[in-house]
């Protein structure tokens, strides 16, 4: 499952810099697959939809850093457990139930996005 960012964000902006696929965004920032990550080309992203992984995509908040669920791969492959959730002081980086996904499948994601 993907890790969001709820309305409780101060912005601080601790979380960016600690995502090891620049999931993270700040608010009203356009995003890209390619930001951060190996791939090149065409990407399918989770809703099925094919988008040329340099397009930039609409962000997902405006007022308060956001993730791309996309991107997001619970730190697995790279840490023991979320790093946005780690180092946030207001405790926002929470599960997104929206997305649900296996260790599996976020570890297949991780890879994808780094080949």
């Amino acid at each position: 499952m993907a890790i969001k960012i709820t309305d409780e964000c101060i912005n601080c902006g601790a979380c960016e810099p600690e995502c090891p696929n620049t999931a993270i965004y700040e608010g009203g920032v356009e995003w890209k697959i390619a930001d951060g990550t190996s791939v090149k080309g065409e990407y399918t992203m989770m809703n099925g939809e094919v988008t040329p992984s340099n397009a930039p995509h609409d962000p997902v908040a405006v007022d308060v850093y956001y993730i791309s669920p996309d991107k997001c791969t619970e730190c697995q492959g790279f840490h023991e457990e979320p790093q946005c959730a780690a180092v946030c002081p207001v405790d926002c980086c929470v599960p997104d139930e929206m997305y649900q996904e296996t260790v599996d499948e976020l570890l297949a994601k991780q890879a994808k996005l780094h080949g």
